[in-house]
């Protein structure tokens, strides 16, 4: 171990005790918006066991995913790098559309076995490991990468299945009480098809009835139709269902005693669907972040994040850090006292000084490659974050746009063409980074014939 992994497993060791390494509970939703949570700001949905669990936890303000999308977002969890150096940069299957201007690329269909998994370097270092859920990383199943077991049945979008991964969960972490345990628990909730959980989408089509909304409740986001209010109550009742699933979680662990020496993480894959190419758009809204899930705007990449780690974080606090999605991986060794493994998680970095209290990461920019066509109406493109500033640039369109987050979070006030220099500059490290990882880029369809207007 090098002194700084001694030095960590030090201050691990004092916070958890130097008996036994902590647990891990890592909570996975799936296209929950950054602000779908009433702790996020929510003022129509309910979710009542989140929210005391964010007055227990560390809540991060500006947390992304890898991607805009679920599958490499997964892989950034499971292996610490940008999607783009694994080589997994859409979701399976993806859309490989032939009538479009571009050609996305092909990217892989699963998980390589290749990878050391976060998973895989808990297992080898005497940790129990489970996933239960959404796995959504190829046909290799959870138990090839690293994990003991997981349910035998393949997940479904129907809401009787987050039950059961629940239940699952709640005997796993039973069984694991006398060891140190990960547990992966992955919900389908809330992704679409938008299915009412009764009896709670009555009780939100009731709150929808009082609720004071203009008539006009769409917008355009280029090709698609973007929903600008959270005025759902069937998703709204998936949401309080996916929270009371949650709480039961919580609950094991209190009643069990394993609070106080079990770290829990909540997150998402992506940002809330809310821009579709359907007439009504998607189920959610992320306001003050413009479009969702599949679109390289804030609303696509934005997360929420909380982390409750005993003795480590401060009940109640928030980080305004910019952290992302690999830095999962490091995070969870320097607090299970393991080595990092930085040939692995070479894209991540350890948050654990942030969860004692710290205030900056050695790191300025973060990026995003999404070189595919989404039913969100996105097309092939590609995002980074220098600083405060978000350049996004859109390959069919051969043009960037850029913003200054701090003063305009719902980028709405395109600098690009004001600030050229800058733009210029931003375009450049996005394809310099693109080339250091292997990106693939997208090619000019050769077929594409454009209808006439």
């Amino acid at each position: 171990m090098t002194r700084r992994d001694l030095l960590l497993a030090a201050g691990a060791a004092s916070a958890f005790g130097a008996a036994r390494r902590p647990n891990f509970v890592f909570l996975l939703a799936d296209d929950l918006g950054a602000s779908d949570l009433g702790c996020y700001g929510s003022s129509f949905y309910e979710t009542p066991q989140l929210d005391r669990f964010a007055r227990s936890a560390l809540g991060f303000t500006q947390a992304y995913s890898a991607c805009p999308v679920c599958s490499p977002t997964r892989t950034a969890i499971m292996t610490g790098k940008y999607p783009a150096r694994v080589g997994l940069t859409d979701y399976l299957p993806g859309l490989q559309p032939k009538d479009k201007p571009l050609l996305s690329v092909e990217d892989l269909d699963e998980l390589p076995l290749e990878e050391t998994t976060l998973a895989e370097a808990l297992r080898d270092a005497g940790y129990k490991t489970f996933h239960t859920g959404k796995w959504h990383l190829g046909n290799r199943p959870p138990v090839e990468h690293g994990f003991a077991a997981q349910l035998k049945s393949p997940p479904s979008k129907n809401p009787a299945r987050d039950a059961a991964t629940i239940e699952d969960a709640l005997a796993f972490i039973g069984q694991s009480r006398s060891d140190p345990f990960f547990l992966y628990l992955c919900f389908t909730y809330p992704h679409t098809p938008v299915q009412a959980v009764a009896p709670h989408a009555e009780r939100f089509r009731a709150k929808l009835a009082g609720m004071n909304y203009p008539e006009q409740r769409l917008g355009k986001e280029r090709n698609g139709n973007t929903r600008l209010y959270q005025d759902n109550p069937e998703y709204a009742s998936m949401l309080y269902a996916m929270d009371e699933l949650a709480g039961r979680v919580f609950n094991r662990l209190d009643e069990l005693k394993l609070s106080e020496n079990t770290v829990v993480v909540f997150t998402s894959d992506n940002g809330g669907l809310c821009t579709h190419g359907n007439p009504s758009g998607g189920p959610t809204a992320n306001p003050p972040f413009r479009s969702g899930k599949g679109w390289c705007y804030e609303g696509g990449i934005r997360v929420p994040l909380m982390i409750r780690a005993p003795g480590v974080t401060r009940a109640g606090s928030t980080c305004e850090v910019p952290v992302i999605s690999t830095d999962f991986y490091p995070t969870i060794l320097d607090l299970a006292r393991l080595p990092q493994k930085p040939e692995q998680h070479r894209d991540g970095l350890s948050l654990a000084g942030l969860l004692r209290g710290g205030t900056k990461l050695n790191r300025d920019t973060l990026y995003w490659h999404y070189p595919h066509y989404h039913g969100s109406t996105w097309a092939p493109g590609a995002a980074l974050r220098h600083g405060d500033w978000k350049l996004i640039e859109f390959y069919e369109e051969g043009r960037a746009e850029l913003y200054h987050l701090r003063d305009d979070i719902g980028e709405r006030n395109d600098l690009a063409a004001r600030m050229p220099d800058l733009t210029g500059k931003l375009r450049a490290q996005l394809r310099e980074w693109q080339e250091g990882v292997g990106a693939k880029m997208p090619q000019k369809n050769p077929a594409y014939k454009p209808t006439s207007a």
